[in-house]
């Protein structure tokens, strides 16, 4: 008896008609077992279901392990490598020439906070709109694993060297000179990742994510901080996040009083419920206290630290045109004689 053949089942689409395989990128040349794949795959995830076209998306990195991994996901979207440490310029140019794209840059913590960082200062102070991930392994993974700037004081290498200088916390930083949505994840914690990358997404302004991505071959060992070993035995999570997108509302159960919620610009709302402390996330200065009090006690706090959804970006701050400046014709970037002839006449 004759059968008739199974069709095969369409893939499963996005809200813009997209399957996960239009976010992907090209094959991992990394480690394996290496943090910042995780966290490709987190974005990946991120993009799909928030239904971001992948052509609209600028992907700017520097130099390092971490500034490769554009490559490994969203082949579509327009990438940058920059020189090392000088991404944020580069990221700032190209929001501003065509603010209708979504800037999601990728660096690392050498990139960041050795050579980058008075790139990434003044970044952080102009609210930029632009998503800037740490991917933070407390080592220079290129060049055979020396300490970067994040490490932390007593943290040992392979080699058993010992680092004396105290890590510099992005996170704090970034709070302190003005990004309005800060936070630090754990490459191995999908579920907050997700969830932050969504709401990252979704937010209009500066977001900075520092994401602990352990280096399985030259930070992974007992005696570092940055292991996955030593991530599992001391994050401290600040509290769970759920993020709901303005164009998929759905109700979630919680107790009344433990959960925290944020409206963001665009209508979406972020959920924070509370594990064990009273944290309010939109106060800016508890949160570098929290994290003052984290570093104290030998915690590495993850979780959202603060968010700012009503505060001006540097777009609105410059009153740039609600077209692109990149689409602008000549005849409108361009200043006429008669106005070059009024700047010379006043320089006389």
């Amino acid at each position: 008896m004759a059968t008739t053949p199974t069709a095969t089942p369409a893939p499963k689409t996005n809200r813009i008609g997209l399957t996960v395989l239009d976010y992907r990128g090209g094959k991992t040349t990394l480690c394996a077992g290496c943090g910042h794949n995780a966290i490709s795959e987190r974005i990946i995830d991120a993009m799909y279901e928030m239904g971001v076209q992948p052509e609209r998306v600028i992907k700017p990195s520097g130099i390092g392990c971490s500034s490769k991994t554009p490559a490994y996901f969203m082949s579509r979207s327009h990438s940058f490598n920059a020189v090392h440490g000088r991404m944020p310029s580069v990221a700032t140019g190209a929001v501003l020439a065509n603010h209708k794209l979504i800037a999601l840059g990728v660096s690392g913590d050498g990139d960041t906070a050795s050579i980058g960082i008075g790139q990434f200062v003044h970044l952080m102070r102009r609210n930029l709109p632009i998503i800037y991930i740490i991917e933070d392994n407390g080592v220079y993974g290129l060049t055979k694993g020396q300490f970067s700037a994040t490490a932390d004081v007593g943290s040992k290498l392979k080699s058993g060297v010992l680092n004396d200088l105290p890590a510099i916390d992005t996170c704090a930083m970034a709070i302190t000179l003005g990004a309005t949505f800060v936070g630090r994840s754990f490459s191995g914690d999908k579920k907050q990742l997700h969830a932050m990358l969504k709401a990252a997404i979704a937010h209009k302004g500066t977001v900075m994510i520092d994401v602990v991505s352990p280096c399985v071959t030259f930070n992974d060992h007992e005696g570092s901080t940055k292991s996955y070993k030593y991530m599992k035995e001391h994050e401290e999570p600040l509290q769970t996040l759920d993020f709901v997108p303005a164009f998929q509302e759905i109700d979630v159960e919680y107790d009344p009083g433990t959960t925290v919620e944020v409206t963001m610009h665009d209508g979406s709302r972020l959920r924070l419920t509370k594990l064990e402390e009273d944290y309010d996330a939109t106060n800016r200065i508890r949160a570098i206290s929290r994290l003052h009090e984290a570093h104290e006690k030998g915690e590495v706090l993850t979780g959202m630290f603060y968010v700012n959804p009503k505060a001006p970006s540097f777009i609105d701050m410059l009153n740039v045109t609600d077209q692109p400046l990149a689409t602008l014709p000549e005849s409108v970037i361009r200043p006429g004689k008669e106005a070059l002839d009024e700047v010379m006449q006043s320089l006389q």
